[in-house]
């Protein structure tokens, strides 16, 4: 009978052990280990193989992870990583991925551990954010399904349980957020079919948080106009700088106005775990939903998004489905209604609870919180530093982790220069940032979201852009 599991084990469990070690080495040589480099010409060839019939054994395997994959990773888990927001990953974490895969665990339905665990991340992230107990969750991709699931779930409210076989039927429905407001959450209007433009995207105040006047204006313009305004999305921790929308004013406006309101708060939501910056988000527990990431600012491994839902029981009017095969029971392994797959689009789903109920319980989220405190106190020094720079014109306020600046000398095609910078700085594998408009021109955008992060690590970056700026004044942009 044709098995992958070997005859004698103890060759695989030290090749195991091996893997472990060679993993906490890298951990524990990321500061000084380049951030990235570029994928040399001949090792990505190797990645257009044709399938092998016959495989070449687990250590040659393991061989070419470490010759071909480990060395041309993004580098989100350094240090010097200031790019996306993006977590850096922890210890504990990755070994709970090691845990989860061993038990390989399908955590759609059913009565097992697996869905306990996860309906206890779920409750413990509705009562840091201030969310009722009963408050239905479920552990996802990440805040892009998050979303969209929001989406479904406030649709379901709006038209009634006919729209999930019937549709919109001509309805317009509209939805409201901050100009600033991610990709996925227009993302999640096209998908729902109602079309990208249904979701009106509101101007910003000076503060770059969205402008609550603008807002009620375009309610009342659209109820005016024959369209069904249905859904106001807060932005708690903006893509570009870091901005938190005035969270509690909108609960107040979609109270009044009967309209479903959600909260996109990707890496922002985390700021409840501070005591000093949880104001920043006062007013998020009266939402009817909240997405945000695990895998950001709480430093567990991709992926590991969650999704909130004040009612549950309107998840399970947007997802569930009978289905014979899928039939709940009072005793067996078939009970433990209602299952996740009644909640979401997902049957197949991994463990994600794992790393963030480890994480959790390894950690704390006071720990967290410092966290948090840390990176908006580098980021802080990183403005400094830059205000202080001759060349370097910061352009936006720094209200959480996220720093917009530009090297500026007053010369030509700045927008440019400052993308040809930017690049140079990721090949050099000191540091990874990345580029974003701000009021139309072209900035460096460093996010700093990582627990390794240092002030060391943070001081040379300035003096790098000035130094990569000066070099590219002196020879052609390209």
């Amino acid at each position: 009978m044709a098995t992958l599991d070997p005859e004698d084990w103890s060759e695989l469990r030290a090749l195991g052990h091996r893997m472990i070690d060679d993993m906490f080495d890298r951990l524990e040589g990321l500061g000084a280990a380049p951030v990235w480099q570029p994928m040399p010409d001949a090792v990505r060839a190797g990645f257009r193989a044709p399938v092998p019939r016959e495989g070449s054994g687990a250590a040659r395997a393991y061989d070419a992870f470490a010759a071909r994959i480990a060395p041309y990773a993004s580098g989100n888990t350094s240090p010097r990583f200031m790019g996306w927001v993006q977590g850096g990953g922890n210890a504990v974490g990755m070994l709970a991925e090691l845990l989860a895969g061993g038990l390989n665990e399908n955590c759609g339905g059913r009565d097992h551990v697996g869905l306990e665990v996860e309906r206890q991340v779920v409750a413990w992230a509705a009562e840091l954010l201030g969310l009722p107990a009963a408050t239905g969750g479920l552990m996802v991709t990440g805040s892009s399904i998050a979303n969209f699931i929001a989406l479904l779930c406030a649709r379901r409210a709006h038209c009634g349980a006919a729209v999930r076989q019937d549709g919109l039927g001509g309805r317009r429905l509209t939805g409201y957020a901050q100009a600033g407001v991610h990709r996925c959450v227009p993302g999640a209007f096209d998908m729902a079919g109602l079309g990208g433009a249904a979701l009106r995207r509101v101007a910003l105040g000076a503060d770059r948080r969205i402008d609550l006047a603008a807002l009620e204006a375009a309610i009342a313009a659209d109820r005016a106009a024959g369209a069904e305004p249905f859904m106001i999305v807060g932005t708690a921790g903006s893509v570009d700088v870091g901005a938190i929308d005035d969270l509690a004013a909108l609960a107040a406006i979609a109270r009044r106005e009967g309209m479903w309101f959600h909260v996109d708060a990707a890496f922002g939501a985390l700021a409840a775990a501070s005591p000093a910056r949880r104001e920043l988000v006062a007013g998020i527990g009266e939402a009817d939903s909240v997405a945000f990431d695990f895998h950001k600012w709480a430093q567990v491994q991709y992926d590991s998004g969650c999704i909130l839902v004040r009612d549950r029981q309107l998840m399970l009017d947007a997802f569930a489905q009978d289905a014979s095969y899928l039939t709940t029971t009072a005793r067996g392994l078939s009970g433990g209604a209602p299952w996740p797959c009644d909640m979401g689009p997902d049957l197949s789903r991994g463990f994600r609870a794992l790393k963030v109920w480890m994480t959790i319980e390894a950690y704390g989220t006071a720990a967290l919180g410092g966290i948090v405190d840390d990176c908006c106190a580098l980021a802080a020094r990183l403005a400094a530093s830059v205000d202080a720079a001759p060349r370097l014109a910061r352009l936006a306020p720094v209200p959480l982790n996220i720093v917009c600046f530009r090297y500026d000398d007053g010369g030509a095609e700045l927008d440019a220069l400052n993308a040809a910078i930017a690049a140079d700085i990721q090949e050099s594998g000191r540091y990874v940032i990345s580029t974003t408009t701000i009021d139309g021109v072209r900035a460096l955008r460093a996010a700093i979201v990582n627990h390794r992060t240092r002030a060391a690590d943070i001081d040379g970056l300035a003096a790098a852009v000035s130094a990569a700026g000066d070099a590219r004044r002196r020879e052609p942009i390209g």
